[in-house]
């Protein structure tokens, strides 16, 4: 693929300076911040790079990724782009590496390494012997768990072989009906499961209960929110947390104040960034609601500058996301780019100057100091990270401008449909 990132960037470069040079001098450890952002690392997840749908139909693009191979070079183009891409989480088994090793030194080539990898107990796979119709984990079937563990244990052993070192579990288990389900039960069985998971677990890798309040049950969820995750991840051990999807709460919760409390118990293990205006929408990340990813990200950078960890590397950050009528590298551009965007202005916000205020009780000057942070234009701190690293300046126009999606079509054709979703 035709990719000459430099000739692109060399008509942007004056005016990059100019914008770069202003922010320095308007603030304050500019450097420092280019330098966190050149290491922090977006994961994206092998299930994002076709087109998403809805139970209503699925309008595939054209070029889309065929198999593990063509995602991998895929996320290799992203990670060209914004230099924030550089790491990839499998689902299995929609994306099954046949040989582990040739698919590790494939990502290898583009810069890439592997993030967590995702089991699938949601849906029956061609040829399963038994049905998760009625759960997978917690179901009443001995028999039926059983297949459900062996499966998790399996994706583990296929996360060994390409490096990596998480698992992330998800469960659609619950009921949608009263008296359908007995809750103590569900919980015990769905625990014990666990256990057989987590035994499994290698010394250096770490488990990631998720969670979320509805869907595709609508009247109970098993790890319906982040307290019955947090309390399976605190009985099961210390390579066990809790993993955060901004899309699994209820309308209007306080996610901020999760994060910071699951910091806190150190027991948070990371997050599936996407954007919501009613549920679980898997919209572009920071599309409907900028400002709470933000205050999100605010409260992570002081729960974790508390604890002294590092930004990069102690928590999971990942891209989930489905997209139903963008082009889904476009739209991971973006996702990306609103990501790397409020954790600047997070590392922005005047920390010593906040608590002053939050210990005077002095509200307005607190809203003032986060408002002040969120409203600073970072896009040229942004940009001068991806620059200095060999990225574009403006991946998304360079995208376009380069006919990337025209030549994967030309190399794939229009017909070429991705795997998974």
């Amino acid at each position: 693929m035709e990719l000459n990132i430099a000739e692109y960037n060399s008509r942007f470069e004056a005016a990059q300076q100019k914008a770069f040079d202003h922010c320095s001098h308007q603030l304050q450890e500019v450097e420092a911040i280019v330098d966190k952002l050149i290491r922090f690392q977006v994961a994206i997840p092998s299930w994002a790079l076709g087109t998403g749908g809805t139970r209503f139909g699925r309008f595939s693009g054209a070029g889309e990724p065929a198999n593990l191979e063509q995602k991998i070079g895929d996320i290799g183009l992203l990670h060209a782009l914004n230099r924030a891409s550089g790491a990839i989480s499998l689902h299995i088994p929609w994306d099954i590496p046949e040989d582990g090793n040739a698919i590790k030194q494939l990502a290898a080539s583009h810069g890439l390494v592997f993030d967590a990898v995702n089991s699938n107990t949601f849906q029956d796979q061609p040829g399963q012997l038994h049905s998760y119709k009625f759960g997978s984990l917690q179901h009443v079937s001995k028999t039926i768990r059983k297949q459900a563990i062996r499966h998790n244990i399996e994706v583990i052993r296929q996360g060994e072989a390409i490096g990596s070192k998480s698992l992330t579990i998800w469960l659609s288990d619950g009921s949608c009906f009263p008296g359908q389900l007995n809750f103590r039960h569900a919980w015990q069985n769905t625990f014990e499961s666990l256990q057989e998971i987590y035994a499994a677990l290698p010394p250096d890798w770490k488990l990631f209960v998720e969670y979320k309040a509805f869907e595709p049950n609508f009247y109970s969820m098993t790890v319906g929110d982040w307290g019955q995750s947090l309390l399976y991840a605190s009985k099961l051990g210390p390579q066990a947390y809790t993993l955060v999807d901004l899309g699994h709460h209820l309308p209007n919760a306080n996610i901020e104040q999760i994060v910071s409390l699951l910091l806190m118990e150190n027991k948070l293990g990371g997050f599936h960034f996407n954007d919501s205006k009613y549920g679980d929408d898997d919209l572009t990340v920071g599309s409907i609601n900028p400002y709470q990813l933000f205050l999100i990200f605010s409260e992570l950078v002081e729960g974790m500058d508390e604890r002294g960890m590092d930004h990069a590397s102690d928590l999971a950050w990942m891209i989930d996301a489905s997209h139903n009528i963008k082009d889904p590298l476009e739209d991971l551009l973006q996702s990306v780019e609103a990501i790397m965007i409020a954790y600047a202005q997070a590392l922005l916000v005047d920390r010593p100057a906040l608590l002053q205020a939050q210990q005077n009780n002095d509200v307005v000057q607190a809203q003032e100091i986060l408002q002040t942070a969120f409203r600073t234009d970072v896009r040229p701190i942004v940009a001068e990270a991806r620059r200095r690293t060999g990225g574009a300046i403006h991946p998304l126009d360079a995208f376009r401008k380069l006919k990337l999606r025209e030549q994967l079509i030309a190399a794939r054709g229009k017909n070429s449909v991705a795997t998974g979703l």
